[in-house]
């Protein structure tokens, strides 16, 4: 348990600008000539104006012979060798502060170390907190903010915990810097318990009425997924400003709670008539219409952004690009990103993704090309979204290809994520010997992505033997994961190894794990409206339960045959055919045929992998009935057209 301080007052808080530092002192206290005559502030306002002019050099040149320059001359000089990213010239200024005998100077050792952190010299900035003697907090949270935003979280923790042992107080800028710590590397639940001290202690001296400290732990439990301990804090929150509500609509859409991250948006809109929602607001809004193929609601949001003037935001754009193509108008991704003028490589990044996500790879690599040549430099996502637009498409040699050049041409090092791309893309096309080697080889600890996409893909080709290392390994790195427990079980009954399937049930049942259950949406009349089983209620159950049993009947007359392996139980037939029936997908389709119009596309979005007999199944449906229905899983769109599926039944 740490030792905790009472908070001291501070300056008004900010969630975006550094650190406040302490005041200045008077100039004649900090020359060290006692005469002060001998100063010349001509030749300080002289090299201030040069640096603010971007003339660095010929600042340096006066600076050479001026023996009492200002604290505010050492300041213009420190922010203008960070804003000319000149680490050379940082370290000669320091030098000259340190002869002067300014580097005690608090005030000027925080904007040294604010310096170094934007020169990525962090030993230096280190350096200058371990020889400063006298350090105020200002000092302390200016390196908690540094070694924060450079990731390293534990270091910072460990230093606070020093901190509070000397008996310095905290105030309340130290509390967003360590808790932004908690989640700056890692998300281990030993720093999550962290986040709860901290949170406990803010709450033991009052400080829940700080908006950008409750904001703070808002974002500290959405990063760690507890989603419920952030809509509490949010909850008691006496003053709330948009940064706030933007952090809780974060939480829910990147927590997959699509529906909250919506609704809260409305509650947004109808309480805060003062403060309109930002771009970071609408980047989760559009996250959540994108996650839900909620295509109107995403249309509403997009007018709603032309009227307020953020089309012109790049992550806004990139993210209205992704929200279109995941509601399966790729086109309308497409035109959008051809009318930037300006692009950056996120906004690249979600085209590629886009063209992937709807299984077209060798337009992915076409737009990678593209963006290579017009000099953008791609980051560890864009190899992420090529290869994963390989592996959907099954262009094997070209992935190889790629993952090969990663480190040769474009000098970024495979990460886990690369890694388990590459296992997906040779177990999707039954390479799965190749898949096993190449996690063998890795210099890389594996970790629980790489042994999952193994899981898959032997879940895809029934391959036993791999099927029970890699779950051997997920079980140790995952024990409370249920979804590696269930695709095993998958996996024995269909080699119809039954008492297998038993021990595994068994384990889930030991563990108190239980399966994600399957959930399917659909958009009409832009309502969203959500299926699970034929047990959730429904005002259409009857109609949509009597609707499937016909269309199965007719459709068995054309060649459709029930794919009754997937169902994992040792049952008869008839039994398993009626437990197909009642998979959510089936439900959202046939809903959609109810209550769509002639010619209306019905678009449904699925939270699992699409199962063989829903393909199939809707595959016909869609030549039986003459409808266009797409289909988007957790893998992949599937755009069902007379009977074919874009996939070309490779997913």
């Amino acid at each position: 348990m740490w030792a905790f301080h009472t908070p001291q007052p501070t300056q008004p808080p900010s969630l975006f600008n550094p650190p406040p530092t302490p005041p200045k002192l008077p100039s004649s206290s900090l020359t060290l000539n006692p005469s002060i005559s001998n100063s010349t502030p001509n030749r300080n306002q002289l090299i201030q104006s040069l640096c603010k002019q971007g003339d660095l050099k010929q600042a340096f040149k006066l600076l050479s012979r001026e023996p009492n320059a200002s604290q505010r001359t050492y300041e213009v000089l420190i922010l203008s060798c960070a804003d000319q990213n000149s680490l050379s010239l940082a370290q000669s200024l320091h030098s000259h502060i340190s002869e002067n005998g300014f580097d005690q100077d608090p005030f000027l050792v925080t904007k040294l170390i604010s310096m170094y952190a934007a020169l990525d010299s962090l030993d230096d900035a280190r350096k200058v907190f371990d020889k400063t003697r006298k350090r105020t907090i200002f000092v302390w949270n200016a390196l908690f903010r540094a070694l924060t935003l450079a990731g390293f979280g534990e270091e910072v923790l460990g230093l606070y915990r020093k901190m509070n042992r000397i008996g310095l107080p905290s105030d309340r800028f130290t509390y967003t810097y360590v808790l932004k710590a908690c989640v700056a590397s890692e998300c281990m639940v030993s720093l999550l318990n962290k986040g709860k001290e901290i949170h406990a202690h803010i709450l033991r001296h009052g400080l829940e009425g700080y908006v950008h400290i409750m904001t703070t732990l808002v974002d500290m439990y959405a990063r760690f997924g507890c989603v419920a301990h952030a809509s509490f804090v949010f909850e008691k929150m006496p003053v709330r400003n948009v940064v706030s509500w933007s952090a809780m609509m974060a939480c829910y859409a990147k927590n997959g709670k699509p529906f909250e991250a919506l609704e809260l948006f409305r509650e947004m809109m109808i309480e805060t008539q003062d403060s309109a929602p930002n771009s970071v607001t609408m980047v989760s809004v559009l996250q959540a219409c994108a996650a839900l193929s909620a295509l109107e609601q995403g249309k509403l949001v997009h007018a709603y952004i032309l009227r307020r003037g953020l089309d012109s935001v790049l992550p806004v754009i990139s993210a209205l690009i992704t929200m279109y193509a995941r509601c399966g108008e790729l086109e309308l991704g497409q035109r959008i990103f051809d009318q930037m003028e300006k692009r950056d490589v996120v906004s690249w990044n979600s085209l590629i993704s886009s063209y992937g996500l709807h299984g077209y790879g060798k337009k992915a690599m076409q737009i990678f090309q593209e963006m290579i040549h017009q000099g953008v430099s791609p980051s560890p996502i864009t190899f992420v979204s090529v290869l994963g637009a390989c592996s959907h498409a099954g262009l094997v040699e070209e992935g190889k290809k790629l993952f090969d050049s990663m480190l040769k041409e474009h000098g970024t090092h495979p990460s886990v994520e690369h890694y388990a791309c590459m296992v997906d893309l040779l177990g999707r096309a039954n390479r799965l010997e190749e898949a096993a080697k190449i996690i063998d080889e890795m210099r890389i600890e594996p970790g629980a992505k790489v042994w999952g996409s193994l899981l898959g893909s032997c879940r895809i080709h029934c391959n036993v033997e791999l099927a029970e290392r890699a779950s051997h390994r997920l079980f140790q790195l995952e024990p409370h994961s249920a979804g590696n427990y269930v695709l095993l079980a998958d996996i024995y009954a269909e080699a119809e190894m039954w008492d297998d399937v038993k021990r595994v049930r068994k384990l889930l049942e030991t563990r108190s794990l239980q399966k994600v259950a399957g959930r399917s949406w659909i958009e009409v009349r832009r309502k969203m409206y959500s299926f699970v089983s034929v047990d959730e209620p429904n005002p259409q159950i009857e109609l949509i339960q009597s609707l499937l049993i016909k269309l199965a009947a007719e459709m068995k007359e054309k060649g459709y045959s029930p794919q009754t392996k997937v169902v994992l139980y040792d049952l008869d037939e008839s039994e398993k055919e009626r437990i197909l029936l009642g998979h959510s997908e089936k439900l959202a389709v046939a809903f959609g045929l109810i209550n769509t119009k002639k010619g209306e596309t019905i678009r449904i979005t699925k939270n699992l992998r699409l199962c063989e007999d829903c393909h199939s199944f809707t595959k016909f449906i869609s030549k039986f009935t003459n409808k266009e229905i797409l289909v988007r899983d957790v893998n992949r769109f599937h755009h069902f057209q007379n009977g074919v599926c874009s996939c070309g039944d490779y997913w």
